[in-house]
């Protein structure tokens, strides 16, 4: 074994084979693989290997096609042919139409990545699956390049092929420690002697998180048991002439695809059961779970109903394996989070099918600093503190249970609620308030009328429709009061700090004490990073000058390692998170203004406290920090309130503002009104495959500046044609959005992808943002969206149809 390497992947399945295959592709042939027994002798040998383009975002559906090119090739390389059913194709069942719906939706999502699906009819799917049958159903999803791959011969020519660019693996081989240098390389110990390794990769499998003790990191991955068994030889099948499709059944909770003459058979039973709670035996390798057919009898009686060949047919052979989950379901691909130079792979509960693409995005994190897509639904860090064993354990088994059944839009399943709460919680729930989930925290989506109010999971409007717009209608005429809870918040303290924010920020930072702004982070791509609002405060009882970093939610950890990471030696620069430690209240309506002076003794006109401005003060007795900053395009106050005095700021507010009438409001009204602002939202509008100029961000970019994180890739970006630009769209429809992944259509080709959408309340417009090819970007262009497989007519209009002067938010 040698004694450096530049980067060491521990494991050796399909994530870390991927990974050491994708290493070599990006350049990099100092690496090496490090496996505790044989390659595939975990989760990956007895995967059921199915591997389909299907996924719930257009990442994944990438990501997935990657991974369908590249077992292609790897099929019919000469020195190393795989074995690999493709093109056996592929449905999705549904019987309902709320799922066709959904699947005409992804339809239309898929083609943005080029990827085709069929919608077809209950008919049509028995005459593709001739051993279906038809009752209580409606169709299904088509996916012609549908198949399954052989995962040992797989994971050894994704091996070999490494080797053969250089790489080494090293099998029979324990890690047995890490441990980080002052230089943030690493040692990683084995019971073969020791590698230094400027980065380390955690590939384990169901092993995730001992490995992960070693880093002094917990992993939010657990592992469940999964059944499938293997039939003897079907006579229908081979009297068909063709190989049969794969079928996946949410109707049931099962799956099917052709083994040799028969059918592998594989289920998600509601009973289902979870697995390494309390450790895992260290001889658990190339090793099964005891079968417990018992256990999926309700399942197997769908089956038979929709196959009956099933009932008619032996068992050869049972498996029962671990196969591993996430909170949410998607894997963890990227940067561990607060560890520098250590990535994971970890979570792939669909591991073959999907891996390909898993260890091409990772690697070229790795080597580049980013992908060619925005990986956020993958990334490790959109979990943070309350990512414990036992709330992945109960996500894990409700995602389990709801194998085949996507989520729709509003959809918020039960299981892991409420994670994080504040103090105001319990008192909005008393109100009837209808809650969102954001990283874990529990957000009012709207107030309910009554508590029994439950609207239709669809892809249309549904009945909160007329609420929230009363919602909106409120605020816009007199004054409404929303709780932001977990919104990021970091302190930055020392006398470098405005330096530092100015290098990290590519737009104007300011520095003035009681002054606020909006500003962009780049990557060193010259792409879209982080949005930040930063805030300077002077030096007062309640701590030293320092200025305030708010970012999204979902951003907590994602900022936060960015931003110690450009950190250099000598900054005098602190930063602290206060993310858990205080909430907003956002107050925002004409009679905003009229309820802070009722409850604070300071000045509130527009003179002494202007537009853009920060200052400490008082809400009755509680202390709070008050910004003049605005999301809703109304004048407005965010109003940040430690936890502790919470629920006595938002009792003040309450009362004062009776005589005003206010109201409640929620995320859903947020997202009508910022939309009609032309307010960009992280993670859906702002996204690393675009740069500021073509995210239409020009006015927060100075290029005058000495430097900042991204400056020379943007200046190089500039010489270069857009690719994409980002547009505000008009859809002709009243009984649906424009839904995130829908495709943008112009003379049958497709030529953009919809970001966001929502109604836009004030302007009495269908709202959506998209990005679009450069040519059909001016004002009044025409064109078209795929909204749930119906062409609608849409229309490019300017970025903020709501008050373009903003004379509203300066009162």
């Amino acid at each position: 074994m040698k004694s450096r390497t530049r980067v060491a992947v521990i494991g050796g399945g399909i994530a870390g084979c991927s990974t050491l295959y994708h290493l070599t592709r990006e350049g990099w042939s100092d690496v090496v693989l490090i496996e505790r027994d044989e390659l595939t002798s975990g989760t990956t040998w007895h995967s059921a290997a199915q591997v389909t383009n299907f996924g719930m975002n257009q990442t994944m559906v990438g990501l997935k096609s990657h991974s369908i090119a590249l077992y292609k090739t790897l099929r019919d390389d000469p020195d190393y042919p795989v074995g690999y059913h493709h093109g056996d194709g592929g449905i999705r069942l549904a019987n309902t139409e709320a799922q066709m719906q959904g699947y005409r939706h992804f339809a239309s999502m898929a083609r943005g990545m080029g990827v085709t699906f069929e919608v077809i009819d209950a008919t049509e799917c028995a005459r593709r699956h001739p051993l279906i049958s038809t009752d209580n159903l409606l169709g299904g999803l088509w996916d012609g390049e549908d198949g399954d791959i052989d995962p040992a011969q797989l994971c050894q020519a994704l091996a070999f092929h490494a080797r053969r660019a250089g790489a080494e693996v090293y099998r029979q081989t324990a890690v047995t420690g890490l441990r980080q240098k002052a230089d943030d390389t690493w040692t990683v110990e084995t019971d073969k002697g020791e590698i230094d390794a400027d980065i380390v990769v955690n590939a384990c499998g169901y092993r995730v998180n001992e490995v992960g003790a070693m880093m002094g990191v917990h992993h939010p991955v657990a592992s469940m048991e999964h059944q499938y068994f293997v039939t003897e030889d079907i006579p229908a099948i081979a009297a068909a002439g063709h190989r049969m499709p794969l079928l996946r059944c949410p109707i049931s909770d099962y799956y099917s695809r052709q083994e040799k003459g028969g059918l592998l058979v594989g289920f998600y039973e509601q009973n289902c059961k979870p697995w390494g709670m309390d450790g895992i035996s260290p001889g658990f390798s190339n090793d099964l779970c005891p079968d417990d057919l018992d256990r999926v009898m309700d399942v197997l009686e769908g089956a038979f109903a929709r196959m009956p060949v099933l009932a008619e047919v032996g068992i050869k052979r049972v498996v029962n394996g671990p196969i591993t989950y996430t909170i949410d379901g998607a894997p963890l691909v990227g940067p561990v989070p607060a560890r520098r130079n250590a990535f994971c792979i970890i979570g792939l509960r669909a591991g073959l099918g999907e891996g390909g693409g898993h260890g091409w995005l990772l690697a070229q994190q790795i080597v580049h600093g980013e992908a060619c897509y925005d990986t956020w639904c993958l990334d490790p860090r959109r979990f943070t503190g309350h990512a414990n064993v036992e709330l992945t354990s109960r996500k894990a088994v409700e995602d389990y249970q709801n194998e085949f059944r996507f989520h729709f839009p509003h959809e918020h399943r039960p299981a892991g609620r409420p994670a994080k709460t504040t103090p105001l919680t319990p008192v909005l729930a008393a109100e009837v308030a209808a809650f969102t989930v954001v990283n874990g925290w529990e957000r009012v989506d709207y107030i309910k009328p009554e508590a029994a109010f439950q609207p239709t999971l669809g892809f249309d409007f549904d009945e909160a429709f007329d609420i929230v717009g009363a919602e909106v209608r409120n605020l816009q005429q007199t004054v409404g009061l929303c709780e932001v809870s977990g919104f990021n918040r970091l302190e930055i303290t020392g006398a470098d700090r405005h330096a530092f924010l100015d290098r990290m920020i590519c737009g104007t930072v300011p520095r003035r004490d009681g002054r606020v702004g909006l500003g962009y982070l780049l990557n060193h791509h010259g792409m879209i990073k982080a949005e930040a609002t930063v805030a300077n405060l002077p030096a007062s009882d309640r701590g030293s000058a320092r200025a305030w970093y708010g970012s999204a939610a979902a951003c907590e950890f994602h900022d936060m390692d960015w931003l110690q990471m450009h950190l250099r030696a000598g900054d005098d620069v602190q930063i602290r998170s206060l993310t858990n430690d205080q909430t907003i209240l956002v107050l925002a309506g004409p009679k905003s203004r009229d309820v802070m002076q009722a409850v604070s003794r300071v000045d509130w006109s527009a003179a002494a406290f202007p537009w853009l401005s920060v200052r400490e003060c008082f809400i009755g007795f509680a202390p709070a920090t008050v910004m003049s900053v605005s999301f809703s395009g109304e004048l407005a106050y965010e109003i940040h309130v430690p936890n502790a005095s919470l629920h006595a700021a938002y009792l003040a507010l309450r009362e004062a503002g009776k005589t005003h009438g206010l109201r409640l409001f929620g995320a859903r009204a947020v997202e009508s009104m910022r939309l009609e602002k032309g307010f960009l939202h992280w993670k859906a509008d702002l996204l690393t495959e675009f740069d500021p100029f073509e995210t239409g961000l020009d006015r927060f970019v100075k290029p005058d500046k000495p430097d900042f994180v991204g400056k020379a890739a943007l200046e190089r970006r500039r010489t270069t044609d857009p690719r994409k630009r980002l547009v505000t769209l008009q859809v002709d429809a009243t009984h649906a959005p424009a839904h995130p992944g829908a495709s943008l259509m112009h003379e049958g080709r497709v030529v953009g992808t919809v970001t966001s959408g929502a109604w836009g309340y004030r302007v009495g417009m269908n709202l959506a943002y998209g990005f679009v090819s450069p040519a059909l970007t001016q004002p009044a262009t025409t064109f078209e969206v795929d909204m749930c497989g119906e062409m609608i007519p849409v229309r490019v209009i300017d970025p903020c149809p709501y008050d373009p002067e903003m004379r509203l938010p300066r009162g």
